[in-house]
């Protein structure tokens, strides 16, 4: 369809919205409609592992004091049930969401199939609602505990004690301006926090390790007190799986690592429809993160249980949410532990990097493809911008404090993780995998428990959440309906039959009649077709061609429309389409057949029966109702010239 001239946009708005493909294109589309361009090449499977593992490998620094507040002395055995749970659990689920999902939409993709209509684009809101509690809340969340570290460092507590507000939005910004660079830059500076990081920490770990062997007595009286506490071991594993839902946090990696799989390069012959090596190789990203972090969690929960004194791990204590930096400043000195509080505050800062790049890919995919959010949203700019200021809300809302939005944070990990848990269960019994079946249905059992303790002890996770739903619910019917009247079909394809009556009535007025099919006999074609000529006094020897659509899925909101001609009782020649939307089915229609024939079309409607905003409403919900008016206000939108605009006429 040809489209208007519009001025060339402005080299700001060509910036901002670079990534879609009309975008700084003199003379280009910009519809709501228009494509992104293709994908980079994306970069080695083990780059975009240290994109994620900025976000999962960071948890080190807090994670081994969460562990020793939850479990005490027993942290380092609950620690190794986080791990089997990791390695057993976890790590298949989302290995089989890279082979089921792999365009990054993870297991919401999956289970969008599984339902239709607005049940299923509701459902889909509600699971983005609680992923951008994880990915917003890991921004924030990782910012302020950046800036504990910062504020708490022996050297500048004096300095700094009443900054921690300033600090966390100065560095929530500096992450957003990251991504307004490129995502290229963000890829490369998590490459060397996470090579600086986990090189320090592996000093942090010999160090430890060499502590606890040279002193036998630390061993000895830990497993005395151990025992004198909790008996034998069947009681040990029994208290560890009762607090391993405080522990859970440690799993916050799997999402991110599925979020970020369309930046994995994959092989030379991988297409979108198949791309086998990027899979292959998210497998080896995941693979290799979770070894890496279960070796660090239980060897880091070892050290710290077994060389911190218990207070130093409670509120106030040097120790509290920096165990290791803690560790690194008793027995490295000074400079080793500000050279490890420096990387800490990096990576921690840099955590919310792989949560961004989360949502860069979650949110376009769908709202904009729901038709609820603009057009500008595929584009990454604009986004960057606003998910940094909802960062900024979200940062001032809680103050900057950490344990205030660490229930939030453990909610949006664990529904996810939970539904992914679903997703891979359904999946696997509809390919008749009995046995991965039962290991995935344990798996979801599993974590559907952590989840519901997780929720029963920190309810204000599940209304943080649901604040997220429902304002992420409301923009979007909002959205929606400020596009109600845009032109949102993508393309016009005819077969030869309609090809061939288009150019039939081409050599003279073409004229159609929306039809809305049903018993579809000569009765029906005839009676409609009187009733047009008395209801626009028009002379007999015009003639028509019929144009029914049949409504699929009304909660769609873009799609491509094929139309198909056929000849009805000898005599009727009929256009059929199937779309979401009988007034864009028609607009389209008649857009693309002026376009092909530099002809005007007139198409003709009768008034429908009703109340005006029950029909609206009817349209809105369900791509039916309002037809006429509708149509020729998706016409007046889609083209502004009322010379060249087809013309609409209602009897």
């Amino acid at each position: 369809m040809a489209i208007t001239e519009h001025p060339p946009p402005s080299r700001l708005r060509t910036w901002m919205l670079e990534g879609l493909s009309d975008m700084g294109k003199q003379g280009g589309h910009t519809g709501p409609h228009a494509q992104p361009e293709p994908p980079h090449k994306g970069q080695r499977w083990w780059r975009v592992m240290c994109l994620t593992g900025v976000d999962y490998f960071s948890t080190l620094g807090y994670q081994p004091g969460i562990a020793a507040l939850a479990a005490g002395l027993l942290s380092p055995v609950a620690t190794i049930v986080l791990v089997i749970v990791t390695l057993a659990g976890a790590l298949p689920v989302y290995r089989r969401v890279a082979e089921e999902s792999p365009h990054g939409e993870g297991s919401i993709a999956m289970l969008e199939r599984l339902l239709t209509f607005w049940k299923g684009k509701l459902f889909v809101l509600t699971l983005l609602g609680f992923a951008a509690t994880d990915f917003l809340i890991t921004i924030t969340l990782s910012a302020a505990d950046a800036s504990t570290h910062l504020v708490e460092n022996p050297h500048l507590t004096s300095t700094l004690h009443d900054k921690q507000m300033l600090i966390t939005l100065i560095l929530v910004s500096l992450l957003g301006a990251v991504f307004l660079k490129g995502f290229l830059e963000a890829i490369g500076v998590a490459v060397a926090l996470v090579a600086v990081y986990l090189a320090l920490n592996v000093v942090v770990v010999i160090v430890g390790v060499w502590h606890v062997a040279t002193a036998g007595h630390v061993i000895t009286d830990w497993s005395s007190a151990l025992t004198a506490e909790h008996g034998n071991v069947f009681a040990m594993v029994g208290v560890a799986l009762l607090v391993f839902p405080k522990l859970a946090l440690g799993l916050s990696g799997f999402e991110t690592g599925v979020a970020v799989m369309p930046h994995v390069q994959g092989d030379e012959g991988d297409t979108e429809e198949d791309p086998r090596g990027r899979i292959r190789d998210t497998k080896k990203l995941l693979t290799a993160a979770a070894l890496i972090m279960s070796v660090f969690l239980i060897a880091t929960s070892f050290i710290t249980t077994l060389l911190i004194p218990e207070k130093e791990f409670e509120s106030g204590g040097q120790a509290n949410g920096r165990a290791l930096a803690y560790l690194a400043h008793e027995y490295l000195g000074g400079t080793f532990g500000t050279v490890y509080d420096v990387s800490t505050i990096a990576i921690l800062w840099f955590a919310g990097a792989s949560a961004m790049a989360g949502l860069l890919n979650l949110m376009p995919r769908y709202l904009p493809r729901y038709g609820m959010a603009p057009h500008w949203a595929r584009a990454v700019r604009p986004m960057v911008i606003v998910f940094t200021l909802v960062g900024f809300l979200v940062t001032w809302i809680f103050d900057a404090d950490v344990d205030a939005q660490g229930g939030a944070y453990a909610t949006g990990v664990l529904v996810l993780m939970s539904s992914a848990a679903i997703a891979v269960t359904i999946a696997a019994r509809r390919a008749q995998q009995r046995g991965w079946t039962i290991g995935f249905a344990v798996v979801s059992a599993v974590l559907l428990y952590v989840t519901v303790a997780n929720v029963v002890e920190r309810p204000d996770g599940v209304k943080i959440g649901a604040c997220f739903i429902a304002g992420i619910i409301l923009i979007s019917l909002l959205s929606r309906l400020a596009r109600a009247f845009e032109l949102r079909v993508t393309s016009v394809t005819l077969d030869d039959m309609a090809e061939r009556f288009v150019r039939d009535m081409a050599s003279r007025k073409m004229r159609f009649i929306a039809n809305e099919p049903d018993q579809r006999d000569k009765a029906e074609y005839r009676d409609k077709i009187e009733q047009i000529r008395a209801d626009n006094d028009m002379p007999e020897q015009e003639d028509f061609v019929f144009v029914e659509v049949t409504v699929t899925d009304p909660s769609e909101f873009e799609a491509s429309l094929t139309v198909r001609g056929e000849v009805l009782h000898n005599r009727y020649r009929v256009l059929t389409l199937e779309s979401s939307s009988v007034p864009n089915a028609l607009a389209a229609l008649l857009l693309h057949v002026r376009d092909s024939t530099s002809c005007t079309p007139h198409m003709y409607f009768e008034w429908t029966e009703g109340n005006p905003f029950a029909n609206f409403l009817r349209f809105f919900l369900f791509g039916q109702g309002e037809v006429a008016p509708v149509t020729r206000e998706v016409l007046r939108e889609a083209e502004p010239d009322r010379a060249r605009r087809p013309r609409v006429h209602t009897g």
